[in-house]
């Protein structure tokens, strides 16, 4: 067997220094003193024969045997990560942690009421969320961060081989009105009329914009020549501007139920077009799935495509 000449811990520590920043940052973060970090840097740079930091410069800098150390200990770090998961799995979910991400709009009104129910069945199960571009949270699904997501926009070219990305259900897009305007005492309007509506759009760069956009040049519909009287960062942000009478916009219906129910909204309809997006699924196959992802996806993920969710919610509730 060959000995090994680092440890976990120093592992550890070098990539609690990447991620601070400073021998002194990271040993806060980590709760010991600087000089057990200085110690345990120059330990390792002498059991391996190199230097692992350039000590000309102020900030904590790799060289380049340290850029190697750091990325082959991250890997080993993950993996034993996903070791002590894969322990605890065998306790049939009598605790542990299910990690789920989701892109924005998914993740801001879809994936909480997904929680619940799962929370609600098996409560001993601490369950995080993370929601982020669809760029971002694909690239933590590859790296084993993330146990599955759901994203309403397309995986980077540069992750598609390493994931797994399942359709999972359509999102319609809602056209919403103030109820102050005119178009609000139709149920219908034609294709034309959407360039004589004054519209409110997320920013031009985000996920969803360029779907948006997208699925309506796939429908017919030139979204360049809409009027956009203003760009806004959140779909909350934009709700509120429609309601208030600032013009209209596309947003999904997972997004708009409370104020279609509320009456504050309008959702008017474009004649002969349906407007949709895919959602989908995405994990990372060479990675370990935890038992409590697999549950959530055969147990949960599947209620939102089945017609008895509002049944299932209401069964749940009363248990």
């Amino acid at each position: 067997m060959i000995d090994l000449p680092f440890t976990l811990d120093q592992l550890r520590i070098i990539k609690a220094i990447a991620s601070e920043g400073s021998f002194k940052k990271a040993a806060d973060s980590l709760y010991i003193s600087q000089p057990a970090v200085s110690l345990q840097v120059h330990n390792l740079e002498r059991q391996l024969n190199v230097l692992i930091f350039d000590r000309g410069n102020r900030k904590a800098s790799f060289t380049e045997e340290g850029e190697m150390l750091l990325r082959y200990g991250n890997r080993i770090l993950s993996l034993c990560d996903e070791t002590c998961r894969a322990i605890d799995d065998l306790h049939n979910l009598q605790g542990g942690t299910l990690i789920v991400g989701a892109s924005q709009t998914t993740g801001t009104y879809l994936m909480p009421r997904l929680i619940g129910l799962f929370r609600q069945k098996y409560p001993q199960v601490a369950v995080q969320l993370q929601v982020h571009s669809t760029r971002r949270i694909a690239w933590s699904v590859a790296n084993g961060h993330i146990n599955l997501a759901i994203i309403g926009g397309e995986v980077p070219p540069e992750l598609k081989n390493m994931l797994q990305v399942t359709s999972y259900a359509e999102d319609e897009l809602a056209l919403i009105l103030p109820k102050s305007h005119p178009f609000s005492m139709l149920t219908t309007i034609q294709k034309e009329d959407l360039y004589r509506l004054r519209f409110i759009a997320l920013d031009r760069q985000s996920t969803i914009r360029k779907v948006i956009d997208k699925v309506l040049n796939q429908n017919g519909i030139d979204s360049t020549r809409f009027k956009i009287e203003m760009e806004l960062n959140s779909v909350e942000a934009i709700k509120n501007a429609v309601q208030s009478g600032l013009g209209a916009a596309f947003v999904s219906v997972s997004a708009i139920a409370k104020e279609l129910e509320l009456g504050v909204l309008h959702w008017v309809k474009i004649e002969d077009i349906i407007i949709k997006r895919t959602l989908s699924i995405i994990v990372n196959p060479k990675k370990y799935r935890s038992k409590a992802s697999e549950i959530f996806s055969k147990e949960i993920l599947t209620l939102f495509v089945s017609p008895c969710i509002n049944e299932y919610e209401s069964n749940i509730q009363n248990e």
